[in-house]
């Protein structure tokens, strides 16, 4: 695919933050395309933000649990990336403008002590890596109307990113086996979901690993510091201005958001 194509995508993608109005599926046009092209449509819109002052803060796997790849259709991993203006505070209510079409997702969160650069990572690598775990509350989005959405699309369209809320409370990865960690999440008051760690592709550590000798051969490590998202226990559940989300993660305690409400924007 032509570089003109790339831009054209991604400026789509961009315009549609920009708007608050989501576009068309981008997979008819790019219906021959691999998914590399998908990749540079994502990576453009990074530089763009970059350019506009953006940070990048981590990565996200998405499409990790067997509940989302049949809840969008789709059969493998994706990732995106995590830029500082998408994290935000617990308790401190979110703008709802922000958001399209939101959707939750709870998620453990891990902080990265030393670098990891595939290929070649194993999981004795990432845990090394590994500085500490949080509860996560992952906000995904999509620019792609009423998600009618392929694995072309989402992966352009920074695999659905939308914003990460982290709990306060860091567990050491020895603390924890994060393949038995069960969750809980409640959106205002009532049980949605329940859900357990070993649904992210067994573990959340392969997910890791998976991410770490993806992105290694596009010359992107993944940096101290920086959050990794594994992907989601549960299936993701809409949400709309006013509601209030809560995940309970056995060994790792809660995490709680707020969307706030549109009229207050």
């Amino acid at each position: 695919m032509s570089s003109d194509q790339v831009q054209g995508a991604a400026q789509r993608l961009l315009e549609a933050y920009r708007s608050g109005t989501p576009i068309d599926p981008l997979t008819p046009e790019f219906a021959q395309a691999e998914l590399s092209t998908a990749y540079r449509i994502a990576q453009a819109q990074v530089e763009q933000w970059e350019k506009d002052g953006d940070t990048v803060k981590g990565h996200k796997v998405g499409l990790a649990s067997a509940a989302i790849q049949r809840q969008m259709g789709v059969d493998q991993p994706d990732f995106g990336h995590l830029t500082a203006s998408m994290f935000h505070l617990e308790h401190q209510p979110i703008p709802a403008a922000t958001y399209i079409q939101p959707r939750i997702e709870p998620e453990t969160a891990f902080v990265l002590g030393r670098p990891l650069t595939g290929p070649g990572v194993t999981i004795a690598d990432a845990v090394r890596a590994v500085e500490f775990v949080l509860p996560a509350l992952e906000i995904v989005d999509s620019r792609i109307r009423d998600w009618k959405i392929g694995i072309f699309d989402t992966i352009a369209d920074n695999a659905s990113s939308g914003g990460v809320v982290l709990g306060s409370r860091p567990v050491l990865l020895r603390d924890v086996d994060l393949r038995l960690t069960g969750c809980t999440l409640h959106i205002n008051g009532e049980l949605v979901a329940t859900g357990a760690g070993g649904a992210v592709l067994g573990s959340p550590l392969n997910s890791l690993v998976w991410l770490a000798n993806t992105v290694g051969p596009l010359g992107v490590t993944l940096e101290p510091g920086h959050v990794v998202l594994p992907g989601s226990m549960t299936k993701a559940f809409p949400i709309s201005p006013g509601d209030s989300i809560v995940a309970n993660m056995s060994g790792l305690g809660s995490v709680s958001a707020i969307l706030g409400e549109r009229a207050e924007q």
